[in-house]
């Protein structure tokens, strides 16, 4: 049985969504068009559309109209998977681990911030092993660093977020009734 591709399954403008979805960076229509394998006005349309509905926000490459992703509305989007596929418990508990991995590392390495660790990246005795394990703990500080704050966020938004949740839910099941 042949295989289907994308363009087969998927709308033009749920290829640029997909893409979008994907971005690390900002990134030219055209470039954009491409990946999605849809035309230039295709994915200036659904950009457009995207804009308006505070998904992405316009900018420049290279003098080339781009995008790149909103970052309060992904921010907002992972606390809200978080709290959505979690319990306040299990967010608590991945939180504890999160900071238990921290302090390890700063018990470890005799540091107390990523800013520490980059500075010693630029010591000028340190081994290329030596750089590549720096760089390796600096990088992993900096991912516990960001989902500590995501658990945090969490935390703090989860009463709200659940009440607004039930709350919605009970409403579309009244309305489906």
């Amino acid at each position: 049985m042949p295989e289907t591709s994308w363009k087969d399954s998927t709308s033009g403008r749920e290829r640029v969504r997909y893409v979008v979805e994907i971005l690390d960076e900002p990134t030219t229509v055209q470039e954009i068009a491409d990946r999605a394998e849809v035309s230039r006005t295709t994915a200036d349309d659904e950009l457009g559309r995207l804009e308006s509905d505070d998904w992405v926000r316009e900018t420049t490459v290279d003098g080339k109209k781009a995008y790149d992703l909103n970052p309060v509305r992904t921010l907002f989007d992972e606390i809200t998977n978080l709290i959505e596929n979690n319990t306040r418990e299990g967010l608590e508990a991945r939180l504890t681990e999160l900071v238990e991995e921290q302090e390890t590392l700063s018990e470890e390495y005799e540091a107390d911030s990523l800013s520490e660790f980059r500075r010693r990246l630029a010591a000028d005795d340190l081994s290329a092993d030596e750089l590549r394990e720096l760089r390796n703990v600096a990088e992993t500080w900096e991912a516990v660093e960001t989902e500590t704050g995501l658990m945090r966020h969490a935390l703090r938004m989860y009463d709200d977020v659940v009440e607004l949740s039930s709350g919605t839910d009970a409403e579309l099941t009244s309305q489906a009734s």
